[in-house]
This record gives structure tokens, C-alpha cells and sequence, in this order.
């Protein structure tokens, strides 16, 4: 790993808008740049003690509003302040842990310890009965004149883009091949499995390159269970419960977090949190729970750190309360060292230095488990991390004040092009974060970074198109998105740089 990665200072969460923001330049610079020997500047404190808050002048709410462009562009920030309770803080190295078998037993034993798995190309394979339905279902659409049923819309020349007639006829034909019943093929989940092609005519074997697809059966019902490796070195893990109370297989159905559906109730996505409510049977500590006691299984050292609501809905417009199928808790994991968690950030991170790179975007470590009545709905787990050395013990912070005013100074920077586009827009700052983030050398090896400590700015925003007419709202009271991160590092003020890591 290049000694370059280690002094990025970070300005995340804005894509394209935060990118060209960075063309203008404030009179005084304000944050660090890369640089060869920038590991080297990161110093540790003298013997500094006590309680980080106190030491950095922290308070534990903050407010304050800023006007930028003769008002265009207001920047309101009350939010409260979150402070680890430690003394020091120090940062680490880190990589992406080695993918082999070990690791994907891990997590099948953590969640499918007794259960029976089988590989998914023949275990969801349609049967005849299967294809009947379907037939017998778009039939019935068509005879009431519902002859876009998933809502598909039209192509540029005003014609349907799902053909109704076609895919019943698609149906009937594969109806004459089809098995009466499932194939249930027992496998050990693995990467680059064989299996029996479902194409027309004579099958093939042919190899799940670098993924692994299957179902698992257990006494709360079948789960999907997926390991996706193909974007090396991002290593995906996903379980998900076949919902019952999705009728028909080929309407959209998935779980959205809580923060989409309750931020704008003019929104047609919008879900009050009473029908949220309303939908579970299962409190929150019971939920909680069975998460922890699942994600502590897997042996990986993480701890709760946040939760919310998600809901389960139907649809190819997006969630709705009249497409609200399902309720649950959504509960948020990460590392915590030495007292300071990784922050979570709804960015699945991962950058390039430029477009020509040949590498493959990093993500960050990531563990979401939604728990509803029945138990576990739906686990995600992206690239764990492997802890290594302490890079700098004790690292030397900015206080709290000097913090704030390079956040109030890139706020502007960062959105100077806003208005191009918009009449207005008010970001709404709701909570500041004190914890880690990772932060590596995507020019240069996607497999090998840093942890060091950052501040994060989490919110919503109103937006006015240049039309006048309201073009978003979100209050951020629940927001999870980051539209700043500042390293709390103490050092050299050089040039601007605004990085995605």
C-alpha cells in the first residue's frame, strides 16, 4: 500500500454535485491533500487524556444557519452531536479479508447451521403447474383490459413495452417441456458450482463462475441464498425469505429502508409510520435480539450500531402503503475499535482516480439484518474487513470549532453549481457522527487502506426546480446519507480534495 492513501481528506457523499463543486476554491485552504509521504504527518498527541468530547469541545447539539448565493442556498444545520466515550483514538490498518471456503461457511453456518440447501437452477424452476398460472393469470388481465400489468410504460413511439400476448404464448410453449415437478439438487454452497442449464432444448452443465446461487430450507421457510464474487475484491452475501404474500412471481416485490417512505408525505412513496406500526407483531428488543444473536455467530467482531423500519412492498413504481405487503426492523452492524465504530453511511462507497482506472471499486464492509414476525426477512453482508496494526497511536484531532468551519466552508464549495439547475435548495443537517471510515488508493490496490477517524454531516433537503415547483423534500430526520465527511485528523492545510474512498 502506497503511504499516499493515508492523508486523504475526505469530502464524501455529494457525487457529480460534489465533484464539480470542487472547481471553486474558498480565499484560505481547508483540507489536506494526498501526498507521498502524508502518513508521515499524521501525529500522534502528547499524552492527551480524558473524555474525547471534552478534549475536542464537542457539544452535544449544534445549531446554526447559513445563507449562501443571496439565498439560494441555505445550509440549516440542528443537529445532535455523537461522541464516542473513549479517550483516544488511534488508526488502522485494514484490507479486504482472503475469500475462500472457510469464509463462506462461516456465514452459511451462522445462518443455515442444520438446514438443507440446494442449488437454486433447478429448485425454482418452473413446473407445469407453475407456468399454468401464469397463463391462466395474464389471461385474466388481458380480459379486463389490464394489458401492462407490471407497469412497464410505453416505448418513444407510444407502444406498450410488455407484450401481453407474446409472453402468453412464450408460456405455453415452455409449458410442453416443463418437469411436473421441482429437481431438489443437496449442494455444499461453494463458488463456481456446476449446474444444468434451463435453456430451450438439450441442456448443458455449465460453471456459476465466481457466484454461488441456492435455497435453503428452514423451519421459518426458504430463503434465497446468494454469494457473489464476480467483482473481485467485493464479495456479496445475501439471504432473502421467499415471501408468501407474493402472488404472482413476476411483480416486483423488495424490502425499502424506512427513510424513503416516511420523509415526504407528499411523496406517492410515502407510508406513515403508524401503518409501519401497525404491520409487526413483534417488538423491538425481541427483533433486536434475534439479529444480535445472529450476527454474533458469524464471529466477525460486530456490533449493533443504528436501526430503522423497512417495509416490503410490490410494485414497479416503488414502495406505497397500498403495495406494503410486510413490515420489519432494519438493524445496521459495524466494527467498533477500541470504542470508536466504523460510521455507517448509506453510500456503498468504493472510487476510482479516474475513469481510465482498470480496477474495481472497493465498497465498504457493510451488515444489514431486517427482522419481522416470522424472524429473519433479508441479511446483506459486503466485504469483511480484516483489522490490522495500528497505523498512529493516539492521533492528533482538530477540535470541534475548526471541524465546523471547514464543514460550513464546503457546504458552499461543494454545491456551488446547485443552482445552475435549481431555483433553491435548504440541506437539513440533522445529526453529526465522530467515528471511522475506511479510505484507500483506488489508482493504485483495491484490497489494502486505512481506518482513520472522520466526521460525518447526515441529512435531508428541500429543492426547488428552476421551475418553481417543489422538486424534493426531506426533512433528514432519519436520513442516513452523509452529505459530508471531514477528516478529524489534526495536520498541514494544503489543497482541496474531494475523494470518494
Amino acid at each position: 500500500m502506497k503511504k499516499k492513501i493515508t492523508a486523504i481528506v475526505l469530502c464524501l457523499g455529494m457525487g457529480s454535485t460534489l465533484l464539480a463543486g470542487c472547481e471553486k476554491t474558498p480565499k484560505e485552504s481547508i483540507v489536506r491533500e494526498k501526498g507521498a509521504d502524508s502518513i508521515d504527518k499524521y501525529e500522534s498527541g502528547e499524552d492527551i487524556k480524558g473524555a474525547l468530547r471534552e478534549r475536542l469541545k464537542a457539544p452535544e447539539h449544534y445549531k446554526n444557519e447559513s445563507v449562501y448565493e443571496n439565498g439560494g442556498l441555505i445550509v440549516d444545520t440542528d443537529a445532535d452531536v455523537f461522541v464516542p466515550d473513549v479517550d483516544t483514538v488511534n488508526t488502522y490498518a485494514v484490507s479486504a479479508k482472503e475469500v475462500n471456503q472457510e469464509l463462506i461457511d462461516q456465514v452459511t453456518n451462522a445462518f443455515f447451521k442444520e438446514d438443507k440447501i440446494y442449488q437454486s437452477y433447478s429448485y425454482f424452476e418452473w413446473t407445469k403447474d407453475d407456468l399454468q398460472q401464469m397463463i391462466t393469470r395474464l389471461k385474466k388481465y388481458k380480459s379486463e383490459g389490464n394489458l401492462d400489468p407490471y407497469d412497464h410504460g410505453k416505448d418513444e413511439n407510444g407502444n406498450l413495452q410488455y407484450d401481453i400476448d407474446a409472453m402468453i404464448a412464450s408460456y405455453e410453449e415452455r409449458l410442453k417441456t416443463a418437469p411436473e415437478q421441482r429437481e431438489k439438487v443437496e449442494v455444499k454452497p461453494a463458488l463456481n458450482l456446476e449446474y444444468w442449464s434451463k435453456g430451450e432444448g438439450e441442456r448443458v452443465k455449465e460453471v456459476d463462475q465466481d457466484r454461488f446461487s441456492g435455497a435453503a430450507e428452514t423451519e421459518h421457510g426458504t430463503y434465497q441464498y446468494t454469494v457473489d464474487y464476480a467483482l473481485k475484491p467485493d464479495i456479496k452475501f445475501c439471504i432473502s425469505k421467499i415471501k408468501d404474500e407474493q402472488k404472482d412471481p413476476m411483480e416486483f416485490s423488495d424490502w425499502t429502508e424506512a427513510e424513503f417512505v416516511l420523509s415526504d408525505p407528499d411523496s406517492p412513496n410515502y407510508i406513515p409510520e403508524a401503518s409501519i406500526q401497525k404491520m409487526l407483531n413483534i417488538s423491538y428488543e425481541d427483533a433486536k435480539k434475534i439479529a444480535e444473536e445472529t450476527v454474533e455467530e458469524l464471529g466477525w467482531g460486530l456490533d449493533f450500531t443504528d436501526w430503522d423500519y423497512s417495509v416490503f412492498c410490490h410494485g414497479e413504481q416503488g414502495a406505497s402503503e397500498d403495495g406494503m405487503l410486510d413490515a420489519g426492523y432494519q438493524f445496521v452492524f459495524t466494527r467498533n475499535l477500541n470504542g470508536v465504530p466504523i460510521t455507517y453511511e448509506l453510500s456503498s462507497g468504493g472510487g476510482l482516480e479516474d475513469m481510465d482506472s482498470t480496477l474495481v471499486p472497493w465498497s465498504y464492509e457493510r451488515c444489514l439484518v431486517i427482522v419481522g414476525d416470522d424472524g429473519i426477512q433479508e441479511v446483506t453482508l459486503l466485504n469483511p474487513y480484516d483489522i490490522g496494526e495500528i497505523k498512529t497511536e493516539n492521533v492528533k484531532l482538530m477540535d470541534f470549532e475548526s471541524v465546523i468551519n471547514i464543514y460550513e466552508q464546503m457546504m458552499e464549495v461543494s454545491n456551488a453549481d446547485i443552482l445552475n439547475y435549481e431555483s433553491k435548495r435548504t440541506f437539513h443537517i440533522r445529526k453529526i457522527k465522530f467515528g471511522y471510515t475506511r479510505i484507500y488508493d483506488p489508482a493504485s490496490d483495491n484490497e489494502t487502506g486505512l481506518l482513520v477517524p472522520v466526521w460525518d454531516f447526515f441529512g435531508g433537503f428541500d429543492a426547488v426546480s428552476s421551475d418553481g415547483t417543489q422538486s424534493q423534500h426531506n426533512t433528514g430526520e432519519r436520513s442516513s446519507y452523509s452529505f459530508l465527511t471531514i477528516n478529524a485528523i489534526d495536520g498541514p492545510k494544503q489543497q482541496i480534495r474531494c475523494e470518494r474512498a
